[in-house]
Order: structure tokens, then C-alpha cells, then sequence
């Protein structure tokens, strides 16, 4: 009797046929906005985004975030977003939700504006709330606004978890098929999972390699073990809903090469320049499952924005796939803004 009811179990699905058709058809490849916007990204893709700190590693995972969260259109407006679910991640408990906010508002402004030819100028009403920024210092009395509706929608698809340590990391990766699935049934697809980031307990861990689980010799809670279940879990969650994987990655050791762009350049035919430009940490288990890698460093000089103010520069390479071209940006109130 238990044989066939385990038999019953293995047979039963965790979704219908129409649902997996859906699922499978809408595996197409997108481009994120810039500097994410060399290499298309589909389904299974898990991107690793390098670089000390700071070197706007979450400026970066907001921006993208925001892309996938903001409608294709919205009331015959054109905001070019994936209208997907964002799973969010922070393991470095530093993150700025009001950063998300503003960055948020700033695009659905500059999308009315470009649709519309000119700024909103509505006075406020049930479905519109007002924005202040730099056009605040306008003499005109006329209120820049943008749509609650859209923002709030836009909001609910950014679902945000926090965690200190790697088994609260554990356990919330056992809970996200879960929380997709209730976010599924409210009309919402997943797209992208982000996790800012993934070696933030790396000396923890490593510390604590000598735990066990129980009084018994059993297997013990090493940094490679915990890691390879960490990886485990996101193939199992991928093998069941669509979704890209996008994390970052702080250096913690110096770098073993020239930071400066024009020597990476002039070495690129040498074999150290088909080597990362940083010594990696994080076991095979995870380098095994990464499938496209980004290097982010600080630029030397300094970029003028519009108010005139001094803002550093980062250079951004792909080492894999490996391309020529380094893009050069900035980070604003708007967001990263390349600049070359």
C-alpha cells in the first residue's frame, strides 16, 4: 500500500500541462539596460557581477531589478519592462529600499515624459501622487507627478529577504518555490533571482567549517558543504520556474593584475588576461554554476554631471562570455548612466 501511494506521489505534478507550455514558451532570451545590456540573458543564465567595495555592485542588481519590474506599457505609455517578479536576496543587510523608490519614480518620469513630449502637469487626484525633484526649482507652480497605481504594481513585484547568515539563507531559498507560487496565482511571473551577496559569510562559515550536525560523526557543516547545498537548492528552484540568477560578489583579496584599462588591453593576448583579474574564493561547486561572469572596477578619473558635480567612474568588462568592449558609467540620482 505505501509503495503505491509513494508511486502516486512521484506521478503527481506540481503544475498542469497549460502551465508548463506557458512556462517553456516564455523562456526567451531578454537584454537588461545598460552596462547588463551586451549579452542576452534567458532562462538558466546565472550571472556573476565581481568587484571590490564600493564599486556599485547594487546600484547595478536596483537597476536591472527596476527593468524587470516596470510594465512593457502602461496606459499607451511605453516603459520597456519585463513585468516579471524580482526576488531579491540580501545577505549584506545593506540595502537602501528608498534607493529602489527613487530610482523607480525617476523612470516612470522620464518615460511620461518621453511618451507625453512634455512633464506631466496634473494637479493631484486619487490615482496620481506628487514626485519632487530637481524640477522643484522650477518657478512653476505646477506639480511634477507620476501614477501611484503603476508605482505601487511595480512595487508588489519586488519581493525583498534578508538574511544573516547562511542557514537563514538556506531556509528561505526552501521557501521561495513557495512564495512564487502565491505570487503565480496573483498573475505574477518570476524572472530574476538577485543575491547581494553571495560571499558575504564566507569568513563565518569558514570559521564554523568545524560544526557538526548532531553528537553523531555525521557529515559536518563545512564552507564547501554549505555551498554546495546553497547551489543545490537554486538548480532545484530553477528545474521548476524560469528564472535568471544575478549575483554579486565582493573581492576579498587584491587584485593579482593591472587595474589600469589601457594594460588590460595591450595584454590581452597574454595568458594571464584569459585569467580573472582577481583571486577566487568562493569553492567550485559555485564556479561551476556560474555561466557568465562581470568585473567592475574604480576608474581613476572623475565624470561631470549635469549639477556639475564630481562623480567617480567604474569600468565594466565581461569575462565570460569574454568581450573586447568595456563600458565605462557613472551613478547618479537617475541610476548608472555609461558614459563611454
Amino acid at each position: 500500500m505505501r509503495e503505491h501511494e509513494a508511486a502516486r506521489d512521484w506521478i503527481r505534478s506540481d503544475e498542469t500541462a497549460k502551465q508548463m507550455l506557458s512556462r517553456v514558451l516564455g523562456d526567451r532570451a531578454f537584454l537588461l539596460l545598460p552596462p547588463l545590456h551586451r549579452v542576452p540573458l534567458r532562462a538558466g543564465n546565472v550571472v556573476e557581477i565581481t568587484g571590490s567595495s564600493p564599486t556599485a555592485k547594487t546600484q547595478i542588481l536596483i537597476q536591472a531589478a527596476i527593468a524587470c519590474i516596470l510594465p512593457k506599457t502602461w496606459n499607451g505609455v511605453h516603459y520597456g519592462g519585463l513585468e516579471k517578479l524580482v526576488l531579491f536576496l540580501d545577505l549584506d543587510c545593506r540595502f537602501d529600499v528608498m534607493r529602489l523608490s527613487d530610482m523607480l519614480k525617476h523612470r516612470l518620469l522620464e518615460a511620461n515624459r518621453i511618451g507625453n513630449g512634455a512633464w506631466w502637469q496634473l494637479e493631484e487626484s486619487s490615482g496620481v501622487k506628487n514626485c519632487r525633484g530637481a524640477q522643484d526649482k522650477s518657478k512653476s507652480k505646477s506639480k511634477i507627478v507620476y501614477d501611484e497605481e503603476l508605482y505601487v504594481s511595480c512595487m508588489k513585484r519586488f519581493l525583498y529577504l534578508r538574511c544573516y547568515d547562511s542557514l537563514e539563507l538556506l531556509s528561505s531559498l526552501k521557501t521561495l518555490h513557495y512564495r512564487i507560487r502565491l505570487q503565480e496565482a496573483c498573475g505574477s511571473q518570476v524572472g530574476v533571482l538577485m543575491i547581494d551577496s553571495i560571499g558575504a559569510f564566507h569568513w563565518t562559515d569558514r570559521l564554523s567549517s568545524s560544526l557538526a550536525l548532531d553528537k553523531n560523526n555525521r557529515k559536518s557543516l563545512s564552507l564547501t558543504n554549505v555551498v554546495e547545498t546553497i547551489v543545490q537548492e537554486m538548480k532545484k528552484l530553477m528545474r521548476v520556474h524560469s528564472l535568471v540568477v544575478i549575483a554579486t560578489k565582493a573581492t576579498i583579496y587584491e587584485e593579482k593584475y593591472p587595474t589600469n584599462e589601457n594594460n588590460r588591453k595591450l595584454s590581452s593576448n597574454n595568458d594571464k588576461a584569459q585569467q580573472p583579474p582577481f583571486r577566487e574564493f568562493m569553492p567550485s561547486s559555485w564556479q561551476a554554476f556560474v555561466t557568465h561572469k562581470i568585473f567592475i572596477r574604480k576608474s581613476g578619473d572623475h565624470h561631470q554631471s549635469s549639477g556639475q558635480q564630481s562623480l567617480s567612474a567604474y569600468s565594466l568588462e565581461w569575462l565570460q562570455p569574454q568581450l573586447s568592449s568595456i563600458d565605462r558609467f557613472i551613478v547618479d540620482d537617475s541610476g548608472v548612466v555609461i558614459v563611454s
